[in-house]
């Protein structure tokens, strides 16, 4: 089995666009040592170190729903409860060791990797 460094989700709420479009699913990729490192030179988060999560998330998250870019206004934007799972997301994603588990169907005994969600409505 490859390496996985790519991560389906759905938001709690979703993402509403200008024109009032809802986007829920998307890819969250594995952290860089320079997606943590670099923005600690931005003025943003250096006046509010709360902001890095912002921009962590803004480098990160590679897809959500249509959108043709993910940036910071995207991210600062979310519901409290989208911004929240996507937090835990990132965390237990790039934990050391992985969050995901091997399990396989009792019916058809197909292998794959299960990663466990946030309990809470999707």
């Amino acid at each position: 089995m490859a390496f996985q460094t790519e991560f389906n989700f759905e938001l709690p709420k979703g993402y509403v666009d200008i024109d009032g479009n809802l986007h829920k699913k998307g890819v969250m990729r594995l952290a860089t040592a320079a997606d943590e490192i670099l923005p600690l030179k931005d003025q943003r988060v250096q006046q509010n170190p709360a902001y890095l999560t912002i921009i962590l998330l803004s480098r990160v998250i590679v897809k959500l729903g249509s959108l043709q870019a993910i940036n910071t206004k995207v991210i600062e934007d979310l519901f409290t409860a989208d911004l929240a799972y996507l937090q835990d997301l990132y965390q237990r994603i790039n934990e050391t060791g992985t969050s995901a588990i091997k399990v396989s169907c009792p019916k058809c005994l197909h292998e794959f990797e299960w990663i466990n969600e946030p309990m809470g409505e999707l």
